[in-house]
């Protein structure tokens, strides 16, 4: 797996946005690195741990044209 992968502040400012209009009260850019931080690591232990489900999630990617 490629872990090369940085937190970058757009994605920080994308992921407080988005807080902002579900989760008001823990809009904080703490937060929202944290929130990003758990989602890379689920998408690894995913990865590691059942690839079929990751594998069924990226089929849905693919046809979201």
């Amino acid at each position: 797996m490629n872990d090369s992968y940085e937190i970058n502040q757009k994605d920080i400012d994308s992921t407080l946005n988005f807080l902002r209009i579900y989760d008001q009260k823990n809009a904080t850019p703490e937060n929202a690195v944290l929130f990003l931080e758990y989602l890379q690591s689920g998408v690894h232990n995913m990865a590691r741990d059942n690839p079929e489900k990751l594998e069924k999630i990226y089929e849905q990617f693919l046809k979201r044209e």
